[in-house]
């Protein structure tokens, strides 16, 4: 079964719902676009996707997947030779009160909250699983995981798991461990993590300098003045300022782990200030928890591949 292209493509164009079709149906540019001559109506495209169950909307993303093995496997080597598989959950709200499945988000919006589960070398969404609006990030997650590793994994060099601190399931990194795969996991700051960052030596600290996102082909330009900085000081308003961020790496063992990974940490150190005074300094941490070695990647390359 084919689905109408124009459905998901009044989606695109910022449709809302089924009845926006209609504004579609006699936009030439539109049509061109689709290399239609005439659109059903919403009527007949709503009858169309409703017949899509759970197991139909799978056929369809492993059809399209298997699509995609044949094009990567078409591709240069070296390709995938690092492959990085993105996990994350999102919320999609719907204005609609007849909608199966909604619930209420913790964000307070009616509707769901979809896992997606992507290849980040090429943008691809691998699974895109609908939840009620309610479920948690990482709920459901690990067989969709196993199935996106099961896809890439025999045209790719070696492959990382990424994902928020949401993604830190400790029951499953040991096994993912053993079949060779690696893993980019955000952890929480807790208590246990943060007091072990503070008890580090100085020396253990190294300043973290970003490298810059992109070269610049020409000449750079220069830097306009911060208007909003400069209203902030000026009118004594609360400001926050980051003045300086280090990193450092230790051996952690996490809860339902039987072995230890590296833990690397982002220290930033913001200066809280009013107007011209400076208040007090304020010490934040974030961890990134890898089983990548340092001879791979130091805790400066962790950081900067983890949530590109």
């Amino acid at each position: 079964m084919k689905t109408p292209s124009h459905t998901p493509s009044n989606a695109l164009l910022g449709g809302q719902q089924l009845e926006d079709i209609e504004l579609r149906r006699n936009d030439e540019a539109f049509l061109d676009g689709l290399g239609a001559q005439r659109l059903p109506d919403p009527t007949t495209s709503g009858d169309f996707t409703r017949r899509f169950d759970q197991d139909s909307v799978l056929a369809l993303m492993e059809a399209v997947n298997a699509v995609r093995q044949r094009v990567w496997k078409l591709q240069p080597a070296g390709f995938l030779e690092q492959a990085f598989i993105d996990t994350d959950g999102t919320i999609a709200p719907t204005f609609g009160e007849c909608k199966g499945g909604m619930a209420l988000s913790y964000k307070g919006i009616w509707g769901y909250a979809p896992l997606i589960v992507s290849l980040a070398n090429t943008g691809e969404v691998l699974y895109l699983v609908n939840r009620p609006g309610n479920a948690v990030s990482h709920q459901g997650c690990v067989p969709w995981i196993d199935r996106a590793i099961d896809l890439v994994q025999p045209y790719a060099g070696e492959i990382t798991l990424r994902g928020d601190t949401d993604f830190t399931l400790s029951g499953e990194l040991d096994r993912w461990d053993d079949r060779g795969l690696k893993f980019i996991f955000g952890l929480d700051a807790h208590p246990k993590v943060v007091a072990l960052a503070g008890a580090l030596p100085p020396e253990a600290w190294q300043p973290l300098e970003r490298l810059p996102r992109y070269e610049i082909a020409t000449e750079a330009r220069c830097k306009a003045e911060r208007v909003k900085e400069g209203l902030v000081r000026s009118r004594g308003y609360l400001n926050k300022k980051l003045v300086g961020k280090s990193v450092a790496e230790f051996d952690y063992r996490p809860h339902k782990c039987h072995r230890a990974y590296r833990l690397v940490v982002l220290r930033k150190n913001v200066s809280v200030q009013k107007g011209e005074q400076a208040l007090f300094d304020q010490i934040n941490y974030f961890f990134y928890l890898t089983n990548h070695r340092p001879s791979r990647y130091d805790p400066e390359a962790i950081v900067g591949v983890s949530f590109p």
